[in-house]
């Protein structure tokens, strides 16, 4: 199970720096993460400012 980035995402870049295996970039409008890439460990979730990001 991935994790995946609401709407609420305000684009601040916190969580990417954050993925062990980079699997969040900046996509058009907000950022995205990769299921395939995902590990699941929650890593990204901890760091965001707006509690955008849960398990999907």
């Amino acid at each position: 199970m991935a994790y995946v980035i609401s709407d609420s995402c305000v684009s601040c870049g916190a969580c990417e720096g954050e993925c062990p295996v980079s699997a969040i970039s900046a996509g058009d409008t907000q950022y995205v993460i990769d299921a395939d890439a995902c590990i699941d460990c929650g890593a990204c979730a901890a760091v965001c400012p707006t509690d955008s990001i849960s398990a999907e």
